[in-house]
């Protein structure tokens, strides 16, 4: 059975549900005194900075079984919610099927906290170094709603949050990352995940970019999604980025007009810390060089199998 400690004046109470249903209840019944816990460790930088007040009541989701682990079938990876950030980043199946999501897991804090802090826990903070990366690879976020499960495209979820803050008693289940494959029509994939912050390691991002799409054998693009976020800007697609190179095969004059769509599309929020110009900019940087990066190697490959074929 469920249970609480006593309250006291220091400390919050506790609550252990066995089940989905049973902290989806608490949450509703006790609504914005309390909290989902798990790893915790975003949480309380927020509270020791003064950013969000502790709330009376913690749900710890921690013991409810089958929200952890990482599992594989023919068509996806699914991720616990409650898998941590440290198994997910030495999870050889992720670096494989997902290597930019485990470039982006990479890059959060220190190994000490990414063996507490989860997933789940960095998606639903709405502005983790997780969700550009999740975006692109177009992860579907699986959500306890009550009595029924949701499944919503991580996309839809963040254009979503734009305009609106989600339930705070929807429970993030799983992570469903399908596998995107080459094909006879589009045989080139390629992708990357950059985070700039104040310092090499450890630190928080000022600026998050990812990207991947399909490269046709004639060098055109033929799909593309870019995502962008950092700091605490919300993640959002750079659409008229994508626009301008959906069908375009990469040139030179292709990418000043990308680079001027980055710096129009990426809506960045403004901190102490680095001025939008700045943000802007470094975005834009960013996904024309990974843009270069990608027709260079695609062009090694076309010459390669013309020698071959030769």
């Amino acid at each position: 059975m469920a249970s609480s400690p006593e309250n006291t004046m220091m400390s919050p109470s506790v609550w252990h549900p066995r089940d989905v249903t049973e902290a989806w209840t608490f949450k509703r019944l006790l609504e914005s005194d309390s909290a989902y816990v798990a790893g915790g460790t975003l949480l309380r930088t927020q509270w020791e900075s003064g950013q969000a007040t502790m709330p009376k009541h913690f749900i710890d989701l921690s013991g409810i079984p089958g929200l952890s682990g990482i599992e594989e079938d023919d068509r996806a990876l699914t991720i616990g919610a409650l898998t941590t950030l440290g198994e997910c980043r030495r999870d050889a199946r992720v670096a494989e099927r997902c290597p930019m999501l485990a470039s982006a897991i990479g890059s959060i804090a220190a190994a000490s906290v990414r063996n507490l802090a989860t997933v789940g826990g960095n998606v639903v903070s709405r502005v983790g170094d997780s969700l550009p990366a999740l975006i692109v690879c177009k992860a579907e976020f699986e959500w306890c709603t009550g009595l029924s499960a949701v499944t919503e495209d991580a996309f839809e979820w963040a254009e979503r949050l734009q305009v609106q803050l989600p339930k705070a008693s929807n429970l993030l289940l799983r992570i469903i990352v399908p596998y995107v494959k080459a094909t006879e029509l589009v045989p080139r994939r390629f992708g990357a995940y950059h985070k700039v912050g104040r310092r090499e390691a450890f630190t928080p991002s000022l600026v998050t970019v990812a990207l991947g799409g399909g490269m046709k054998a004639d060098g055109s693009i033929a799909d593309i999604t870019i995502a962008a976020g950092g700091g605490q800007t919300l993640p959002h697609r750079l659409h008229g980025a994508e626009k301008l190179l959906k069908g375009q095969p990469i040139g030179a004059e292709l990418l000043r007009d990308v680079h001027e769509a980055v710096m129009n599309g990426y809506k960045p929020k403004s901190d102490p810390f680095a001025t939008d110009a700045y943000r802007k900019k470094t975005a834009a940087n960013l996904v024309v060089t990974e843009l270069w990066k990608s027709r260079s190697a695609s062009a090694a490959a076309g010459e390669e199998a013309n020698r071959d074929g030769a």
